[in-house]
């Protein structure tokens, strides 16, 4: 309930943002045809020749694979995640970012948001119960006193716009524009984590300022222009980000591309979905957003996958948003996203019993209000830990989604 509440915040322009309003214009070097060479390169089938470390288009569970270097200072990084759980559910997914000049980088963690463009860390906040970056102990730090303030998910920050270097594994950026925070809403607090990193595209940056991943590609440090997302389920370590690459040995399938329809948050079509074998029509924007847990529709179209479920229905005591289903029953849903099926799993979709001794549970589909996100849906982390998903800046932009190992569990 409180992340519905904080979704309405973060997703508050989401209307403007897709009609193309008040954007950042991208730079030209993310949409320069070479990235699509890198991306063939890197997607191509490596039984040839092993040492060249590339993906097969049709891999098997057991290959592990990395990505050719086309340049030879172009790599990929990946990071480890914390799953912070909370009862039974995912709540959210966090990794370390250092920051500071190379002698004495500081590493903070942050939360991995494919839902937002920002890169920020609290500097001299006076409210920020978790740890800050002590700027005085990078030479490399530059405040550059123009305001930063930014409304997420879970709250919102405020401070300066700032630059430093900032490295996640062997990857670094020497100028990397972030918000130097000095003070942040309850929410974080409550979390345990110092920021959060946007990876989203700079279109939507408050900052004005490419992001983070987008620098690695245009100074050709990273094999090839996406990043790859793993999402365990119910397990506080394993998850991981890959910047510049695949880790094979997160999927047991072959990889199924949708194309991005807005340069904004990675959004696709959301064609609509099939419950227990029976159609129910969508044309929706679809962010996903691996800042959010659960996965958010209009009211209607909400209604209308549970009206297919049966013994489903509102879920009275947690207002009209939410609807419970019999929790011995194991409905089948998928998504059509840009014209292909993605399933999802029960697992996820039961967030547990309504109340002590119920029969009934709540689901993970929930609904927002018509008016409010009209056109527009969210595919949180319940659908993401099926889906190892791969965000590529070629081919005009696109989302890859191949099954995750967490199916095989």
């Amino acid at each position: 309930m409180a992340e519905l509440k904080a979704i309405k915040l973060k997703y508050g322009t989401a209307q403007d943002v897709i009609a193309g309003k008040n954007l950042v214009v991208l730079p030209d070097a993310l949409s320069n045809p070479r990235l699509d060479a890198l991306s063939d390169a890197a997607l191509t089938d490596a039984t040839s020749n092993p040492s060249s470390f590339v993906l097969s288009e049709n891999p098997t569970s057991h290959q592990v694979k990395s990505f050719f270097a086309m340049d030879a200072a172009a790599q990929s990084a990946t990071d480890p995640l914390t799953d912070e759980i909370v009862g039974n559910i995912d709540l959210q997914y966090y990794g370390p970012v250092s920051f500071g000049n190379e002698t004495h980088p500081q590493k903070l963690s942050v939360i991995i948001d494919t839902g937002s463009a920002d890169l920020w860390i609290p500097v001299g906040c006076g409210n920020c119960m978790n740890r800050q970056y002590e700027a005085n102990a990078s030479s490399t730090y530059i405040d550059t006193g123009n305001p930063f303030n930014v409304t997420y998910g879970s709250g919102n920050v405020g401070g300066t716009l700032a630059h430093d270097t900032i490295s996640i594994g062997s990857l670094n950026i020497d100028k990397q524009y972030f918000g130097a925070v000095t003070h942040v809403s309850n929410d974080f607090n409550n979390d345990p984590i110092s920021g959060l990193i946007g990876l989203g595209f700079s279109s939507i940056a408050t900052s004005g300022e490419p992001t983070f991943f987008e620098n690695l590609i245009m100074q050709d440090k990273v094999s090839a222009p996406f990043f790859s997302v793993y999402l365990t389920r119910g397990k506080a370590s394993g998850s991981t980000i890959t910047l510049g690459g695949f880790d094979m040995s997160k999927a047991v399938g072959p990889l199924t591309w949708v194309p991005v329809i807005s340069k904004t948050y990675w959004t696709v079509q959301f064609d609509g979905a099939v419950v227990e074998g029976k159609n129910v029509t969508g044309d929706l924007h679809a962010a996903i957003d691996t800042g959010t847990t659960l996965i958010y529709l209009s009211q209607a179209i909400a209604s209308s996958i549970y009206a297919n479920i049966p013994g489903a229905g509102p879920a009275v005591n947690y207002g009209s948003n939410f609807f419970s289903f019999p929790c011995d029953s194991n409905p089948t849903i998928s998504f059509l996203l840009g014209g292909h099926n993605f399933d999802l799993n029960i697992q996820d979709f039961n967030l547990g019993q309504e109340a002590d001794g119920s029969k009934n549970c709540i689901g993970g589909i929930v609904g927002i209000d018509d008016a409010f996100i009209e056109g527009f849906a969210i595919i949180g982390d319940e659908f993401l830990k099926s889906w190892y998903s791969v965000y590529d800046y070629s081919h005009g932009a696109r989302v890859g989604f191949a099954p995750n190992v967490n199916n095989m569990q």
